[in-house]
């Protein structure tokens, strides 16, 4: 069920005692109210407009997130446009 965007990963919520391997070139980030997990290219943080979420990130939560992974402070469906935005470059 669902859809797949080129370049991303969608991975449910797992307790932090099993870790999830992130493969080589990924980065973990969790978005939405409901800290949703997605695994995107490393290669994404260059970009300028994701570098605006990371700087969302930095004021509202600092270097302590409460995933204890990167969270973005965004709407589920305002990060799935980026992400559709910057596979399409």
């Amino acid at each position: 069920m669902g859809f797949h965007l080129p370049g991303i990963i969608r991975a449910s919520f797992q307790a932090a005692s099993k870790a999830v391997e992130v493969r080589k070139g990924y980065l973990a980030v969790y978005v939405g109210d409901k800290m949703k997990r997605f695994v995107i290219p490393i290669s994404y943080l260059n970009q300028p407009s994701f570098q605006e979420l990371l700087s969302q990130a930095e004021e509202e939560f600092g270097h302590d997130h409460p995933m204890g992974g990167l969270t973005i402070p965004c709407l589920e469906d305002t990060f799935l446009d980026l992400i559709s935005r910057l596979n399409g470059q």
